[in-house]
This record gives C-alpha cells, structure tokens and sequence, in this order.
C-alpha cells in the first residue's frame, strides 16, 4: 500500500502521520510549498509520481471567524478546487481508497441539536463560514457521486473543532482555543490584567483533541467503506464564556475577560451526534478535555509564537 497525504505536515495531518508511521507505514506527504492542490497539472503529475493505492484529503485553508469572514472567495475556491483535483486523479489512476476530511461549519445554521448526518442538507450553513461549508459539502457530493459512478471508494469524515500541540496560534487565522490561550499567556506577560474576546460567550462548542482525531482517520481508513458521511466529535458541547474561563485557569489568567459583542458570535450551537462512528468503525473519543487543555496549554508554552 502506497499512502498519500495532503496537508501531512499541516496540524491534524502531522498526527496522522505518526499515527501511520508507528503502525509500520511511511506515507507520502505532500506540503503546499511544493504542490499546489488547486493546479490540475500539478496534482495529475504528483499522483503519476506517486501511484498512491490509499489517499488522506486533509488538506484546506481555514481559520477561525475573522479569517473565514475576510477570506470567502479564497476558501471557497481553494478549497473546492483542492478536493476535485484530488477526487479526479484518484478516478485516474485507480486509487483503492480516498478518506476526504469534511467540516462541520457544512452544517445548517440552525441544526438540530445534536448534529445528525441526516440534517446536513436540511438548511444553509452560518453565513460567516457559509463559503468554506458550502465547497466542503460539494466534494461530498462529488465523493459520492465518483462512487456510484466509478466505483471510488471516497469517504467523507465530519470532524468537529480540533485542538491541541501544534495547532495554529496566530491570532489571525487560528481557532478560538489556540487564540484564547495564546491571548491569556501573552496577556500576562505583559503585565495586562484583561483580555478582550469576541462576540458574548454564550455560542457553543464542541471540541476534539488532535490525537483523538487522527486515530479517527485511521480506523476509518482501514475500516469504513460507506458513502455516508460520518461525524467525528465528542459528544460534549461548552459555551465559549465557559471556555475562556476554563483556559483562564489552565494558563492562569486571573485578570478580567471582556466580550466584544459587536464581534461576531458565529454559529450559535455546535454539538455532534457522534453514533455512526462507533457504529461504523467503532471511534469513540478518548482524550478528556480538562487533559487535552493541559498538553496544549503546555505545548505552547514550549513552543512560543515568535
């Protein structure tokens, strides 16, 4: 078996990486610094070099509220335009198993909570991040339809929030957990006795460490050949208010938190319906959060933003 990784050395796909690397694989990575996945020449000739029999799809271009809302045409593009390259090459060249990596900001903007794979079509996504969910659901369909097709083997995973060591802390472009850690950290060491946060606190979130889901990805890639798309999460659902409170105490932030309530809330409940996964390939997350929060806070503070 010959195994392929788009965005291998990004977050999510470095773990999955030593995941597979400890099992007695050595998967091909592909950066962005050497194939641009939006380039159809360059994706035909790097599955011509590479003759993958198995395919990871993680690759994407992403980030948190602000950059999904300063960004739409690019991340409706781009990430549109990677996955149909990826989707069309692997028809070429007879791949045995594509494993493309979803989103949850694919879901309805109000959905029933919990999440269900059956209600993704039931609605249209949060508008801040409307453009990424759409193109997102799109390969969905396109991983669905090359199946019944051409026989594709293409799967589609939905994972929820991740976090965890080597996650994006720029304050820019990262998620809330990385940014509201890096904020709180970065906040005392200036002395400051208050950080300001976006939106009112009172969103929810589902969120699951990193590990967790690259062992996700790895059990659905040995063992689920369905065209059904499946959520990967926890189950657990938090309010950003309770979340910032609990990252204030695992960086020990003790100054006052301020929301910024003209600042977008985004979507205003996640939480997943995690079922399918255990039903279907027996995923059942791990990682406690009070854990997971400790082993980034950790990691970060032994990996500095520069």
């Amino acid at each position: 078996m010959t195994t392929l990784i788009t965005g291998g050395a990004g977050f999510l796909g470095s773990h999955l990486v030593d995941l597979l690397r400890a099992d007695g694989d050595d998967p091909f990575v592909v950066r962005s610094a050497d194939t641009d996945l939006t380039d159809t020449t360059a994706v035909a000739q790097l599955f011509a070099e590479q003759k993958p029999t198995r395919v990871f799809h993680l690759a994407a271009e992403v980030g948190g509220i602000g950059a999904n809302r300063d960004n739409p045409g690019r991340y409706w593009y781009a990430n549109l335009m990677m996955g149909v390259n990826v989707l069309e090459q692997a028809r070429i060249h007879s791949t045995d198993k594509v494993v493309m990596v979803g989103t949850i900001c694919s879901y309805p903007k109000f959905a029933p909570i919990p999440f269900r794979e059956d209600d993704l079509w039931n609605g249209y996504p949060e508008e801040t991040n409307a453009p990424y969910g759409v193109a997102k659901k799109a390969l969905l369909v396109g991983s669905q339809a090359y199946r019944a097709q051409y026989g594709l083997n293409a799967v589609t995973l939905l994972p929820v929030n991740l976090y965890g060591p080597r996650d994006n802390f720029d304050l820019q472009s990262s998620h809330v957990i990385p940014a509201l850690i890096r904020k709180m950290i970065e906040s005392q060491e200036r002395g400051e006795t208050l950080v300001t946060l976006w939106g009112d606190g009172t969103p929810t979130r589902e969120f699951l460490y990193v590990e967790d889901a690259a062992r996700g990805l790895y059990l659905a890639g040995r063992d689920y050949n369905d065209p059904d798309p499946v959520n990967l999460g926890t189950g657990t659902e938090i309010s950003i208010k309770a979340l910032a409170e609990l990252i204030a105490e695992a960086t020990g932030f003790a100054g006052e938190i301020i929301w910024d309530a003209t600042k977008p809330n985004g979507q205003p409940r996640r939480q997943l319906d995690v079922t399918r996964a255990q039903e279907r390939f027996g995923f059942t997350a791990e990682t406690s959060f009070a854990d997971g929060l400790q082993q980034t806070v950790a990691w970060y503070r032994a990996n500095p933003a520069s």
